[in-house]
C-alpha cells in the first residue's frame, strides 16, 4: 500500500515543484523535502535532480512515478469496491473532475450536490481550468475525469457526449446596441467587442463561428479581452459594448432584463461538451457512476423544460 510519502512524491513529480506540492497538500515546504528524503533513503536512490530552481525526475524517479500512478488508481478502486460491496450508497471513494469555466460554474454544482446526496461518503474535487489545460491534467493523472468542449485527435483519450451549450451575443440593456433588432457580421469590425482570453473554449467557438462569415478575430479592431466568464459578464453589465457569453452564464441577467440578447444573422454557436477519460480507464466504476448520474440529471431537466415550453 502507498503511504503519505508517496502522495508527496506524486505531487512533486506532477508539478515538478516542491513549493507547488506544499500548496497542494497544505503542508510546509520543509515537510515536503523531509518526505522525499525519507523515500530516497528507503529506495536508496535519488528521485529528483535539482538544478537551480528547476526540478526534474531521475530515471529511478520516473519508474517510481509509473508505479505510484498505478497504485493510486488501484487503491481508489479498491476502497470503492470493498466499501460498496453490500450497499453502493455507503461506498467510500474519491473523484477529481476537471472542467472548463462554463461547466464548473453553471453545470457541475447541482450535479455534485445530487451525487453527494446519493453517495455521501465520497470526496469530490472540482478543478477549474481553461479548455487547453484540462486534457493535460487528465493525461498527467492530476484528475480522474474531464469535461471538455469538442474533441481533438488524441488517441490516448476517449470521448463520450454529455450536453450541448450555446454561446450568444449580448449587451447591457443600457447600451444603444440593445435598441437594434439586427447587427450584421461586418458591423463587428467597427464596434467594441469583449472577448474571452486565448485558450478559452468560448473564444474558440466564437472564432469558428466568425470564420463561417468570412471574419476573423483580427478583423475586430476594438477588442477587449477578459479572462474568465464572470469577469466578462460583469464587464458587459457595466459597459455598453457587445460580448459573447455562454447562454447558461447569462440566463438570470437575460430574464431580469440586465442583459439583452442580440441577433447577428449567420452566427449561431452551438458547442458540444464531452466527458473525457484516459484510454484504458473506460471501465472505471466511479467515473461511470458519475457520468450516468450527470447525464441522467440533465436529460431529466431538459425533458422538464421542453414539457413546460409546450404548455
Amino acid at each position: 500500500m502507498l503511504n503519505f510519502g508517496h502522495t508527496v512524491f506524486f505531487e512533486v513529480a506532477t508539478h515538478l515543484s516542491f513549493s507547488k506540492a506544499a500548496e497542494a497538500l497544505y503542508i510546509s515546504q520543509p515537510a515536503i523535502t523531509k518526505h522525499i528524503q525519507t523515500l530516497e533513503k528507503q529506495y536508496k536512490v535519488s528521485l529528483f535532480e535539482r538544478k537551480g530552481n528547476s526540478v526534474s525526475l531521475t530515471a529511478e524517479g520516473k519508474i517510481l512515478l509509473e508505479y505510484v500512478v498505478r497504485g493510486r488508481e488501484l487503491e481508489r478502486q479498491l476502497e470503492f469496491d470493498i466499501t460498496g460491496q453490500k450497499n453502493l450508497h455507503i461506498a467510500k471513494g474519491s473523484l477529481t473532475l476537471g472542467t472548463s469555466t462554463t461547466i464548473s460554474l453553471y453545470v457541475i454544482p447541482p450535479v455534485f450536490s445530487a451525487f453527494h446526496r446519493q453517495y455521501p461518503n465520497f470526496e469530490l474535487t472540482l478543478v477549474n481550468r481553461n479548455s487547453e489545460n484540462i486534457l493535460k491534467a487528465l493525461l498527467d493523472h492530476e484528475i480522474d475525469l474531464a469535461i471538455t468542449q469538442g474533441k481533438n485527435n488524441l488517441t490516448t483519450v476517449k470521448y463520450q457526449f454529455f450536453l450541448t451549450d450555446e454561446v450568444i451575443p449580448v449587451c447591457s440593456a443600457r447600451s444603444e446596441l440593445a435598441k437594434k433588432k439586427v447587427i450584421m457580421p461586418d458591423d463587428l469590425k467597427h464596434m467594441p467587442v469583449a472577448l474571452r482570453e486565448r485558450g478559452s473554449g468560448t473564444l474558440a467557438a466564437v472564432t469558428e463561428a466568425l470564420l463561417k462569415c468570412k471574419l476573423s478575430i483580427a478583423d475586430i479592431k476594438q477588442r477587449i479581452v477578459l479572462g474568465g466568464t464572470e469577469a466578462l459578464k460583469n464587464f458587459l453589465l457595466d459597459d455598453t459594448c457587445l460580448g459573447f457569453l455562454p447562454l447558461r452564464s447569462v440566463a438570470r441577467q437575460l430574464k431580469n432584463g440586465e442583459l439583452v440578447r442580440l441577433n447577428i444573422p449567420g452566427i449561431s454557436i452551438q458547442r458540444p461538451f464531452y466527458f473525457v477519460q484516459r484510454r484504458g480507464s473506460e471501465a472505471d466504476r466511479i467515473n461511470q457512476l458519475f457520468i450516468k448520474l450527470a447525464t441522467g440529471y440533465y436529460n431529466k431537466n431538459v425533458s422538464r423544460s421542453e414539457l413546460k415550453s409546450k404548455h
